[in-house]
This record gives C-alpha cells, sequence and structure tokens, in this order.
C-alpha cells in the first residue's frame, strides 16, 4: 500500500527567509539589497545599518537558520521523511535565484516552501511570493526547467509554534522578582506596518481595521494568555504592540510603540511586564536591538523590570511542525482528507493565497498563489 503520509508530490523543501550581513563589509550592501529601487544614499544606509555594526556587522538570523536547518533534517531523518532541506533568502546569501537553480540541478521540479514569516501581510507573504515568482522567471530566462513551488499555510497558531512561545512566556514570569511577578503584564509584541497594509492584509473578506494581520495576532496572544493562567493560576493582563517602524513619518503605521507601551504600564503603576515577541520566529536583529537593547534600556530607565521570552528558533517541536505542515498538504495535494492542526478561534489558515490577498501597492507576479502564472 502507498504510505498515506508520505511527502509526494513533494521533492524537496525550501526554508525561504529574509537574510542578513555576516560581517561589517557586508552591511550596507544588504541593506542596498533591502531598500532596492528606493534611492536611498549610502550614507543613509550607513545610518540606518548602526544596529548591526553594534554587533559587529553581524545578524543572527542567518546562524539561526543554519540551526533550523539541522533541527529540520534531524527531524525529518528521524521520521523517515526522505526530504532534502534547502535554503534560499530574499536579500543575502545564499539568494533565493541561486538556490532554486541548485534545486533544479539537482533534479527536484516540486518543491514545498516554509517562509520565516508566520502571518498573513503583504511584507510577510506576498513578497516572498513575488520573490519566488521573480526567481522563476528568471530560471526560464535562463532557459533551465521551472520547478512548482507551493508555500506552506501560514503556521500561526499551530501548536509546535504557540507552545514553545508559551513555555518561554512562563519561564520568563518565573524570572521575575516574585514580589512583582503577580502582577506582570503580558506584553506581546509584533513588526509594526503601515495601517493601509493591515487593513489589507489576508484574504478580502478579513480586509478592514487591521486585516488578518492584526486578527492573527491577537488569537495567538488569547491562547498564550490563556495558557499562562492555566498553567499559573494567575489571570495576567496583556496587550499586543508594536516594534520596528522603520517608514516615512506621515504614513500611518500600527501603534503603539513598544517603548512608548513601557512608559503607559510605568505611569498606571504595573509593577513588571513581559515582553513576547509573537511575531518573529527567531532572535534576529529587529529583536536583539529593538527589544533587547532600546527596550530593555528604556524598561531600566523607567525602573521598570522586564523580562523578554524566547522566540521558537529551532525548537524541536516547531520542526516537528513543519513536518507536519509538510505532510498535510502532501496529503491534500494528493486529494486525501487532511486534518489540520491549529490552537485559537481562527482556525487553520488557507493552502493557496486567494486572489486580492494582501495586495501590493503596485501589481506584481506572485508564485504559490490562485493568481501565480506557474502552475
Amino acid at each position: 500500500m502507498p504510505d498515506l503520509r508520505g511527502p509526494a508530490p513533494y521533492d524537496a523543501l525550501l526554508l525561504l527567509s529574509f537574510g542578513g550581513p555576516e560581517g561589517p563589509d557586508d552591511v550596507v550592501p544588504f541593506l542596498a539589497n533591502v531598500t532596492r529601487g528606493r534611492g536611498i544614499p549610502e550614507e543613509r544606509l550607513k545610518e540606518v545599518g548602526k544596529h548591526y555594526f553594534l554587533f559587529g556587522g553581524v545578524s543572527p538570523i542567518n546562524g539561526q537558520n543554519r540551526d533550523l536547518l539541522d533541527a529540520l533534517r534531524e527531524d525529518f531523518a528521524e521520521h523517515g521523511l526522505g526530504l532534502p532541506v534547502y535554503w534560499g533568502n530574499r536579500n543575502w546569501a545564499p539568494y533565493l535565484t541561486d538556490t532554486l537553480r541548485e534545486m533544479v540541478a539537482d533534479g527536484h521540479r516540486r518543491i514545498a516552501v516554509l517562509a520565516t514569516s508566520a502571518y498573513a501581510s503583504y511584507s510577510g507573504c506576498r513578497q516572498y511570493r513575488e520573490n519566488l515568482a521573480d526567481s522563476l522567471a528568471a530560471l526560464e530566462a535562463e532557459g533551465l526547467p521551472v520547478p512548482r513551488v507551493d508555500k506552506l499555510r501560514h503556521y500561526f497558531n499551530h501548536p509546535g509554534f504557540v507552545r514553545p512561545m508559551t513555555d518561554g512566556v512562563l519561564a520568563s514570569l518565573a524570572d521575575l522578582p516574585e514580589d512583582v511577578r503577580a502582577g506582570a503584564r503580558l506584553v506581546f509584541t509584533t513588526h509594526s506596518v503601515p495601517t493601509a497594509a493591515a487593513d489589507t492584509s489576508g484574504p478580502v473578506e478579513t480586509h478592514g481595521d487591521g486585516g488578518s494581520y492584526v486578527a492573527e495576532h491577537l488569537d495567538v496572544a488569547r491562547v498564550i494568555a490563556g495558557a499562562v493562567r492555566e498553567e499559573t493560576g494567575v489571570d495576567h493582563p496583556w496587550d499586543l504592540v508594536y516594534q520596528s517602524r522603520s517608514g516615512a513619518p506621515h504614513i500611518p503605521w500600527l501603534e503603539p510603540d513598544i517603548c512608548d507601551h513601557l512608559e503607559t504600564l510605568h505611569g498606571e503603576g504595573v509593577p513588571a511586564a513581559v515582553m513576547i515577541p509573537i511575531g518573529f520566529v527567531s532572535d534576529h536583529m529587529e529583536v536583539l536591538y529593538d527589544l533587547d537593547t532600546e527596550a530593555t534600556a528604556k524598561a531600566a530607565e523607567l525602573g521598570l523590570p522586564v523580562r523578554r521570552s524566547a522566540t521558537v528558533g529551532a525548537d524541536p517541536r516547531f520542526a516537528a511542525a513543519v513536518r507536519e505542515l509538510v505532510l498535510e498538504r502532501a496529503a491534500a495535494e494528493r486529494g486525501l482528507p487532511v486534518e489540520r492542526c491549529a490552537l485559537g478561534a481562527l482556525g487553520p489558515s488557507h493552502d493557496l493565497c486567494p486572489v486580492g490577498c494582501c495586495p501590493a501597492r503596485a501589481p506584481k507576479p506572485a508564485a504559490a498563489g490562485a493568481d501565480s502564472p506557474y502552475a
């Protein structure tokens, strides 16, 4: 009998990420890639890159992706999933197009894609799909076979993503001084985006007032806060706030900012806070600088005890979740009934991004969706 939990039709998995510099000489070229087409002068890029220079010009994201690759390969091997795992980035080596070229040379024609972004948004989903379309077009122009790529569903509410974060919150609460622990506020944080982009995130029917982006974060926060209450017996108040704004000041972005919110909490007499970066898969630069450096310094200035809980990173439970995501999508592609794991009220996300999902300001081809030019 055929293996009903095998990876067919997929013959490889692609880990698709943002990328980051790995030394001081990489910082400005990396930022030039990130901001390509915006005409930002080199001196401004050097100013923007000061966060990286504080850490020797090295973003931790590439090292963390290597750890995740190891965890995925180990998990796949332990469970007999003979699926090779590759890695490609949008903005730094290994570049996505180079990786796809390598995969095609290795004979792969049906590729499952895991993006290191768990939520619906233009920058967290459709932009990755646009990058995939650009890379497939480059292969086509070179006369190479064009593989089919299928992006795995959003995993923001998968137990293998949520439960490691919950454990991180519990550990952070336990690390607070006992006299402030019970009164600590849970501060869930994610990347701010323009409100216009948030409002149009996700399928068309979810557009408006933060769209899927805000709704998904709020749902995960409720799940984690509820799990913490069950574990500790304490009902900690919680908030969803934002960080890492990078846009022009006249354009509205999601608020409040984490540092402003810490000031508000201090003014209200809140005795402590746990910062929970639910919007991020790993402890990359925006976590290291915006939370561990900037927000932690603000809390110290206020005299507000804070802890920052861990991201999922290469947790074995997350690696197992990725395996389950591959197997469920493979089964669905083979026309088999699929049981999809999801916590919270929203249920599992769609497999195929529908038309109108997370639209770009200037329409561009995007792979792995209902509007993909590549079947």
